[in-house]
């Protein structure tokens, strides 16, 4: 009999937690799992969501981001009688709200096994003190409830057992992955596809992809790329994505004079097309887990100038595959990326170093490995979640989409 496994994010915008567990979710051994997702409001990836063959997907209007108190309780009222129907062996959470909202309702609804990704956490040093301690406490409450955890780098790990949020025995470091192969095999006419984004000859080419919100940092993006055009004015820029500061990075890309160098094309779907044609990548985030942009970006064969944040050390090594400046070090960023355009045969052998990363980053891997984990937990003797004293199994039972 399969086992139902239901995994729960509040919402499917274009990031790596959202592709991953929608990843997760399609290649997941159809004969071994009933696979179910539950998510909030709409998102950029509702309809892969509905695309996904064998995948039962629930949507719960009242599980948003923002912090709502009667929309919470709602939420968590919603989330707690539709896993009482469904009876999932396995409730998987993403994400900050849905983590903490979704496993209480898992709890709640008597679910044996409890697991919640680390992709990052939702509290950080630009909170202010009261928001994040809040924050961190609630992650304590729900850590209590919470069977196992999967953390997508090391730093997350370790973050999380310095606040005691959980024990190294109680948790796993399982990569965001991409599909290495796919990225390393890309072939693409670079001049052509330059010339669709609005780039002609080989001019130097430093891109940046990611949601235009305040973790991503992309007003740093706009004002390290004025640097970097005082010195070489040839070079040009490349933002992919979209969001709430998009009126703001157009702002700023006037403000510094540089309508003419930098291009902002919203989002794409073929981004290791796009990949292929830069000299640099460079992400200014200020915060992150693990970005699969990196993994992207150096299967792509191209050097990565990013923040030294959380896991990015665990993927970008120093000086041999790209380098790392602290955030919001506008200066140090831009003379790393002078550096790299200024030695192009440097730079191409950073980006062939990059190439090889090991199959721990690889998506495949990741599913293998969920799989693996969850094949541990249920084969333990006696499967409960720490605050019940109840076991109780659910194979699944078919429950009504809404």
């Amino acid at each position: 009999m399969r086992v139902t496994v239901a995994h729960i994010i509040t919402q499917l915008e274009l990031g790596g937690a959202q592709r991953n567990t929608l990843y997760t979710l399609s290649h997941l051994d159809p004969a071994r799992f009933r696979r179910v997702l539950i998510t909030g409001e709409p998102g950029m990836l509702d309809d892969e969501a509905k695309a996904l063959e064998g995948v039962e997907w629930y949507r719960i209007s009242s599980l948003t981001r923002p912090i709502t108190p009667l929309s919470d309780i709602r939420a968590l009222a919603k989330l707690t009688s539709l896993l009482s129907t469904l009876k999932p062996t396995i409730v998987h959470t993403h994400s900050s709200k849905a983590g903490i909202l979704g496993r209480w309702a898992a709890w709640l609804a008597g679910v044996p096994v409890i697991i919640h990704s680390i992709h990052g956490y939702g509290f950080t040093p630009y909170q202010p003190i009261l928001m994040r301690r809040g924050l961190i406490a609630l992650e304590r409450l729900a850590a209590r409830c919470t069977t196992r955890f999967f953390a997508v780098s090391e730093a997350n790990q370790r973050l999380g057992i310095k606040l005691g949020l959980f024990t190294a025995e109680r948790s796993t470091v399982i990569r965001s992955g991409i599909d290495l192969d796919a990225f390393r095999q890309t072939r693409v006419d670079r001049a052509a596809k330059r010339r669709e984004l609005g780039f002609h000859g080989g001019v130097p080419l430093i891109g940046m992809v990611g949601p235009l919100k305040p973790q991503k940092a992309p007003l740093d993006f706009v004002r390290l790329a004025a640097v970097v055009h005082r010195s070489r004015p040839d070079a040009k820029f490349l933002l992919v994505g979209d969001g709430a500061l998009r009126p703001a990075v157009e702002a700023e890309v006037a403000r510094l004079e540089l309508n003419d160098a930098f291009r902002l094309v919203g989002w794409r779907s073929d981004m290791a097309a796009v990949l292929r044609c830069l000299d640099v990548f460079v992400l200014t985030s200020l915060w992150e887990g693990l970005p699969r942009v990196y993994l992207e970006a150096l299967s792509s064969g191209v050097p990565v100038v990013g923040s030294r944040v959380d896991g990015a050390s665990e993927v970008i090594q120093d000086g041999v595959n790209g380098y790392l400046i602290e955030p919001g070090d506008i200066r140090g960023f831009a003379e790393r990326v002078l550096e790299l355009l200024n030695h192009p045969d440097r730079a191409q052998t950073m980006g062939r170093k990059g190439q090889f990363l090991p199959v721990e980053f690889d998506i495949h891997e990741m599913v293998r490995q969920q799989e693996r984990e969850y094949a541990n937990l249920l084969s333990e003797p006696r499967t409960r979640n720490p605050l019940s004293e109840t076991v109780k199994y659910g194979t699944g039972t078919k429950g009504l989409k809404g």
